[in-house]
């Protein structure tokens, strides 16, 4: 059976809200040859624009990453492409809604191990 009444939460977004989204790929000294072949899979395969090597921890980031942007509409082709080929690495995705805490600590996916962010590196100063 069927309810068909909709369900309405409480502070309900809109998708409308996301502009894109970032994936970050973190990984350190052992892991830098997987991440460059990943990286070269994602360049070849999708449309996006790669950020740069990242060697050291940079805002919420707390380990060795580089950046993947995308579209919104890549989402559905990216993401599982990620799930079943990032060779073991950890992946940390987000939208980008125009509130990067909110993208960061409350809309976030995570692929392999969680990592802390630092979140306070994106708290809005008062």
């Amino acid at each position: 059976m069927v309810n068909e009444r909709p369900i309405t939460l409480v502070n309900e977004r809109s998708l409308d809200i996301i502009t894109g989204y970032h994936a970050h790929i973190y990984y350190d000294e052992a892991t830098r040859a997987r991440a460059a072949r990943v990286r070269e899979a994602l360049d070849r395969n999708f449309k996006i624009e790669l950020g740069r090597w990242r060697d050291e921890p940079v805002g919420p980031h707390p380990r060795p990453m580089y950046q993947v942007a995308f579209a919104e509409g890549e989402f559905e082709r990216i993401v599982p492409w990620l799930s079943l080929n990032r060779d073991g690495l950890v992946v940390f995705i987000h939208p980008m809604t125009g509130d990067d805490y909110a993208d960061h600590a409350d809309f976030a996916i995570w692929l392999g191990e969680m990592f802390t962010l630092n979140l306070d590196a994106l708290r809005k100063s008062p």
